[in-house]
């Protein structure tokens, strides 16, 4: 048992990481991946409607880091998200997939906790490391390999403040555990760091394509419930840190329009959408 359990964790995942004109986020992003321990895994791009820009940064970038990239791209037609994601959801390699966003850099650790608590019949749920807009703009690229954008002293020190959140950060071992236990967070499919198996996804026809922002991560998660799917709570084991940006896709109509979505599903214990990655 104990043997198997050690050949699953070194089992390869696919990274989806969504993203949409944000080259200079995204390249920090990337940059954190090539410092994983874990190096089992490829990276593919769910692109919503880029411009060049973008392409252009990836074929740089591929000539650099020592995995692989798929760029799954889009035309623009507004905020698509669930339908490019279920796009790279099809064009991932691998068994296992992780989600994440184009502007959460990975701690060195991320990928390897995903690996270790992965477990058939769940899925894992993460949060996030909120930054400022300064410090966001002051992380480099030996910032992140050297892990200082982790740091909490580096961090202070260039104006973070003071918080009990900040022990996203310093909570290892037991004690991460224990705040993983306790934590009154409910363990959701959180788009910018959760994890699952890829039979799961497709078993509830990926993400619902009705959806625009608010939500539609979260709808995921609720429909693997009704499938039967359980989470496990990992916020305070893999960690990531989130640059900032304005969000001027989010609207009240919008968030109206899936929190009735939302109620329908949990309702009528829905599993299956049929506007997802098959099209009934």
């Amino acid at each position: 048992m104990l043997k198997f359990f050690k050949e699953m964790n070194t089992d390869p995942i696919s990274v989806i990481i969504s993203t949409y004109n944000a080259e200079a986020w995204l390249e920090k992003v990337l940059w954190g991946y090539e410092a994983q321990t874990f190096k089992n895994f490829e990276i593919v791009i769910a692109d919503d409607g880029s411009g060049p820009a973008t392409k252009e940064l990836l074929s740089s970038i591929k000539k650099q880091v020592s995995y692989k990239i798929v760029h799954v791209w889009q035309e623009d037609e507004g905020f698509q998200k669930s339908r490019i994601l279920n796009k790279a959801i099809v064009a991932s390699s691998y068994n296992y997939i992780l989600m994440s966003d184009g502007d959460c850099i990975p701690r060195k650790d991320f990928l390897q906790v995903h690996a270790d608590y992965r477990e058939k019949g769940y899925f894992l749920s993460g949060g996030y490391f909120k930054l400022p807009m300064d410090i966001s703009q002051k992380i480099t690229k030996k910032d992140i390999l050297e892990g200082k954008c982790f740091d909490i002293d580096w961090l202070k020190k260039n104006g973070l403040k003071s918080s009990f959140k900040n022990s996203k950060l310093t909570a290892a071992g037991s004690k991460a555990s224990f705040l993983n236990k306790v934590t009154p967070t409910n363990a959701s499919w959180n788009g910018h760091n959760a994890s699952g198996w890829k039979e799961d996804l497709l078993a509830v026809n990926g993400l619902n394509e009705r959806m625009q922002y608010g939500g539609q991560d979260r709808e995921l998660g609720e429909r693997l419930f009704n499938y039967g799917i359980k989470s496990k709570q990992i916020r305070y084991s893999a960690i990531c840190v989130h640059l900032d940006h304005a969000r001027g896709y989010k609207t009240p109509e919008s968030i109206a329009f899936n929190v009735a979505i939302r109620k329908e599903v949990k309702e009528n214990k829905i599993y299956w959408t049929p506007v997802g990655i098959q099209k009934d």
